[in-house]
């Protein structure tokens, strides 16, 4: 179980991911960005090592206003040959210096992903302590992925998502740019195993609930 510190965050998250987003080939934003939270959930590291948080944040500085998912991870040590998906680097007022990454080159967000999809994990609350998240939806109706470590998937960035593409030609497809569900229905696209979806909240404080993720046996992505 995570447990959420309440404290103080030298530079912040958003700090960091204004200074990151514009380097990605899925940010559609204009100038600097003005990113803020707007969502997410987080994902228990069973070794209690690894924080893993799944963030929704909204940004305005381009035409309309855009949603993004952000998945990180904070450790306590930078972690070997991912020097390519560093976000940036904290000061935490209670941990001390934290390593933040790009969750999607992180082995163990990989494996905690999957084991939500499937059912084997629950999705808790981004910003309570040991509380699931009721929002956050899944579904699997594949063959059993084990309960195993997830060997590690080739990472790709496109236009508007990050393709995760197993060894075996499974291929997850992390939606990077987020679009509200018709009628709220956060449902798998057709061809899908599985899925992941979720909600955020909109500048006009509507909340909208949309597909985060969309897991494909034969590779489609």
């Amino acid at each position: 179980m995570a447990i959420i510190h309440h404290t103080t965050l030298k530079p912040t998250k958003l700090e960091l991911l204004t200074a990151w987003l514009p380097t990605r080939p899925w940010y559609v934003g204009a100038g600097e960005p003005r990113p803020v939270k707007a969502g997410g959930f987080r994902l228990d590291d069973p070794e209690g090592e690894v924080g893993i948080e799944f963030m929704v944040v909204t940004d305005d500085s381009g035409p309309g206003t855009v949603g993004y998912l952000v998945p990180l991870t904070y450790r306590g040590a930078p972690l070997e040959g991912a020097e390519h998906a560093l976000v940036g680097t904290m000061e935490h007022g209670v941990l001390g210096p934290r390593w933040a990454y790009d969750g999607c080159h992180d082995p163990v967000l990989v494996d905690r992903l999957w084991a939500l999809i499937e059912g084997r994990a629950e999705a808790q609350a981004q910003s309570v302590t040991d509380a699931v998240d009721r929002e956050v939806t899944r579904s699997y109706a594949g063959p059993g992925l084990g309960a195993g470590p997830v060997a590690a998937p080739v990472v790709e960035d496109s236009a508007s998502a990050t393709l995760l593409a197993a060894p075996d030609g499974t291929t997850l497809r992390l939606h990077r740019v987020l679009r509200p569900a018709p009628q709220g229905a956060a449902l798998p696209p057709e061809g899908a195993t599985g899925h992941v979806g979720g909600a955020w909240q909109l500048p006009d404080g509507a909340r909208a609930r949309g597909l985060f993720a969309a897991l494909y046996a034969d590779g489609r992505g």
